[in-house]
């Protein structure tokens, strides 16, 4: 067996492992366990329960005070797996890794140890392994505990699997990659009856209905339409019946955008209408609206870096250095807005069944085959990071 096999065939088992034992945001126990018995193997100093359940390895070489990090998601989705095929299958009933963190965390280690056994670098590599990056909360977490404080980085890189984009491929671009996520909770009070007796009450069905098509004019006839938004309404809660009118409705979804100007766009223009509507039918109505995910927003100094990067890793043809912006959102925006850095797509398969499964998925699998791209990629920006910086200083 060649050492690229054998390298292969050890992220496998370590992804699998991973697969069998998924665990939600904020409950990565197992996993952080896991983790850290692994880079302690390779001879890492780790330090644990960073923002919870996260933690941070670090290697260092030469005289150089620089230093980087290279971040992985932990958390897996509240989703029953649907294959039953697969010998790894998850062993949790209800949690499955269903986004690809598991892969993420795998090609992590993998850089890790790459990087331990060939350390022709200067400067310190920090593996950052974070918690709840579903919930957006989980970067906020680890900065609010002082990871950066703790372990300075000079810059931070991270990369997500994407599904539809082809195996071997890389892609990145300068500026937003990944949307804000604002979520939104509209209650609206009307005044349950009868089903037969509607003039009896006062339905806030009808009212509800009226704000959902409403809320649809924001973007398309508020916002620039050369700057992305969505606006997605995604549940209705009632305490109706059958036969009874409701009393109460509530309207939950979440806003997508690039900048601050058009999330307070999006919030302004919401309560603005649901105001009105619910004045209009004598009812009452309220808005939550929080901030759960930043825009993920790539620093311009970085961009040439990882592309030349992915360029050495996947080769010229099979690199994207303008992907079209995504409406999707991480939180390792959170981590972009301290720290400077770089995120990218890596290519999980345009092909069902063979990486081409949408994430969040209960069918969804990260393609082992990119397990050895990732890690190769993630050791190789680290060592290019880590030069710039030592020349420019």
């Amino acid at each position: 067996m060649s050492s690229i096999e054998s390298f292969k065939n050890q992220l496998m088992s370590w992804r699998h492992h991973l697969h069998q034992h998924p665990e939600i945001g904020f409950e990565e126990y197992q996993t952080a366990e896991f983790v850290t018995q692994i880079l302690s193997d390779m001879g890492l100093e780790v330090t644990t329960g960073i923002g919870g359940t996260g933690l941070v390895a670090s290697i260092s070489r030469g005289t150089s005070h620089k230093a980087v990090a290279i971040r992985a998601d932990m958390d897996a989705l509240s989703i029953c797996e649907a294959s039953n095929e697969r010998n790894y299958a998850s062993q949790h009933q209800g949690k499955m890794h269903a986004c690809g963190h598991d892969g993420h965390m795998a090609m992590v280690l993998g850089a890790a140890k790459l990087l331990t056994d060939n350390p022709d670098f200067d400067g310190t590599v920090r593996f950052l392994f974070q918690p709840a990056e579903e919930h957006g909360r989980g970067a906020k977490a680890m900065m609010a505990d002082g990871v950066f404080e703790r372990f300075p980085v000079d810059a931070i890189f991270g990369g997500h699997n994407m599904p539809g984009m082809p195996l071997g491929t890389i892609a990145t671009r300068s500026g937003g990659i990944m949307a804000s996520e604002d979520n939104f909770e509209i209650t609206i009070q009307g005044s349950g009856t009868h089903a037969a007796r509607p003039h009896m009450g006062n339905d806030p069905m009808v009212i509800a209905a009226n704000i959902i098509l409403a809320l649809q004019t924001i973007v398309s006839r508020n916002v620039d339409p050369s700057q992305p938004a969505v606006v997605s309404c995604t549940e209705i809660l009632t305490d109706g019946l059958r036969n009874a009118i409701p009393g109460n409705v509530v309207i939950k979804g979440d806003t997508r955008s690039y900048s601050k100007a058009i999330q307070t766009q999006l919030e302004e223009r919401m309560r603005c209408l649901v105001k009105g509507i619910c004045e209009a039918h004598n009812a009452n109505g309220t808005v939550t609206y929080t901030h759960e995910f930043a825009p993920t927003v790539n620093t311009e100094e970085y961009i040439s870096l990882a592309v030349e990067t992915a360029v050495q890793v996947v080769g010229k043809d099979n690199v994207e250095d303008n992907i079209q912006p995504m409406m999707i959102s991480e939180d390792f925006g959170a981590f972009l807005q301290k720290i400077p850095g770089n995120f990218v797509f890596f290519g999980n398969g345009h092909q069902i069944g063979q990486g081409g499964t949408p994430l969040h998925s209960a069918h969804y699998d990260f393609n082992d085959e990119l397990l050895v791209t990732g890690a190769n990629y993630f050791a190789t920006v680290a060592k290019n990071a880590l030069h710039k910086l030592n020349q420019s200083s």
